[in-house]
């Protein structure tokens, strides 16, 4: 029986925190044991807003070396650009002819800039580029391209995956053949909220992340302005109400779980002690992964490297792809 295809794609934005890690990073690594996975770096979905070519070129670099330090395998997953694929953009302009605009005006992105200019007293459309606008439809072709069964993602994007669906079926529909694979949306139900050093959920917008590859000496003082309660040493506490805790079951087995949570209840801790011991189960696991990172982002042909073997995997699916479809809509 073969495997289901299964495709992320991965937004170039910095250096992953935490949250990221555990929230899409580790799941979707876990996914790949089971599924025959795609990664791809979607690079031209981030030039909407990001337009300086170095930082770009960078932030690149900085994802790709951050998934292949934390596992990702590239000989067992394509793993690949999505600038270093063309199909992706021919497939795009093929369905854009089936894609409504009717449908386009519905998406998340584009009414909540058009909500932010009412509220503003601007026109709807201030600064809304095409490509924000037409994003979904990229999005649709990086995911059709591939006859990808499955897409995980949050429920915020559950929208982008099924328009993708109805882009598909009516391409389908016109040509009287499923030449489009119709995806679904692989929302986990399990997903956590990771919690940030201020008790909030871990975001860059509430600045409160902890840097995945934080130094040792940087990770340390990070974990010290953790948020706490004004507490005691000598009182007992609770752990399930302390962010300390919280980010300490990410890191811990279930016995080293019960065990600190005995002596939060006890008394006699002191947060400090308790950071203490969140540090070291981070740093622990943490620290083979930074090394690796760093190797990686000292020899960037190496990434670039695999990057370019994944990106020829890659076309080769693409290609037969567009030629089935260039045949069956008379551009062959």
């Amino acid at each position: 029986m073969e495997k289901k295809v299964v495709l992320t794609g991965i937004k170039p934005t910095g250096v992953p925190h935490v949250g990221n890690y555990f929230g899409a990073i580790k799941p979707a690594l876990e996914l790949s044991r089971n599924y025959e996975s795609r990664f791809f770096i979607a690079d031209y979905h981030s030039l909407n807003s990001l337009k300086d070519p170095e930082l770009l070129k960078q932030y690149v670099y900085e994802v790709a070396a951050c998934w292949l330090a934390c596992g990702l395998d590239p000989q067992k997953v394509m793993f690949y650009r999505q600038s270093g694929v063309p199909e992706t953009f021919e497939l795009t302009t093929i369905i854009m002819a089936f894609s409504s605009k009717g449908l386009m005006n519905r998406a998340h992105a584009y009414k909540a800039m058009v909500d932010k200019n009412r509220e503003k007293g601007k026109p709807d459309d201030h600064n809304v580029n095409m490509g924000l606008f037409t994003y979904p439809v990229l999005m649709a072709a990086d995911i059709l391209l591939f006859d990808t069964d499955l897409v995980p993602v949050g429920k915020d994007q559950v929208q982008h995956i099924e328009m993708a669906q109805d882009i598909a079926e009516a391409l389908n529909h016109n040509y009287k053949t499923q030449l489009l694979q119709r995806p679904e949306a692989m929302v986990s139900e399990n997903t956590q909220t990771i919690v940030g050093m201020d008790g909030r959920k871990m975001s860059k917008s509430y600045n409160n992340t902890i840097p995945f590859f934080a130094p040792e000496k940087q990770l340390k003082k990070l974990v010290n302005k953790i948020v706490t309660n004004s507490q005691d040493i000598e009182e007992p506490k609770d752990p399930d109400s302390c962010s300390v805790f919280t980010l300490y079951k990410l890191f811990a087995t279930q016995d080293e779980q019960q065990a600190l949570a005995e002596r939060y209840r006890a008394g006699g801790m002191g947060w400090g002690h308790a950071k203490a011991e969140l540090f070291e189960k981070m740093n622990s696991l943490i620290k083979p992964m930074r090394e690796r990172y760093e190797e990686l982002m000292n020899d960037k042909s190496y990434i670039e490297k695999l990057l370019k073997e994944g990106e020829a995997k890659a076309r080769e699916l693409a290609a037969e792809k567009i030629r089935q479809l260039r045949k069956a809509i008379g551009i062959d």
